[in-house]
């Protein structure tokens, strides 16, 4: 007595939803942890080798300007792959096992 097609596929549905979740908190953990790396770097940076006339203001576009580079970053954009990588991969395993 095995399970029905529609039961396995519930299953399946409920793996990539619970997958689903589980990328999107590992994806912003990792996005929030690189950008305070990011921000640290920037700050250890100014402190290293203020300008002589800096206010505190100008340390503070120091930093935004360099978070703003950071968004465009290939970095950042590799985050991503936390929430693609694995999909593709359980659909390629699916595929394969399936239909190869």
């Amino acid at each position: 007595m095995g399970r029905g097609k529609g039961a396995r596929m519930i299953g399946f549905l409920r793996l990539m939803v619970f997958w689903a979740v589980f990328a999107a908190v590992a994806y912003w953990a990792l996005l929030i942890y690189s950008r305070s790396l990011r921000r640290e770097t920037l700050e250890k940076q100014w402190d290293a080798a203020p300008p002589e006339d800096a206010s505190p203001e100008t340390r503070k576009a120091f930093i935004e300007q360099g978070m703003h580079a950071y968004e465009g970053s290939l970095r950042r954009k590799l985050l991503w792959g936390v929430i693609v990588l694995p999909f593709i991969a359980i659909g390629l395993l699916l595929y394969l096992v399936n239909y190869a």
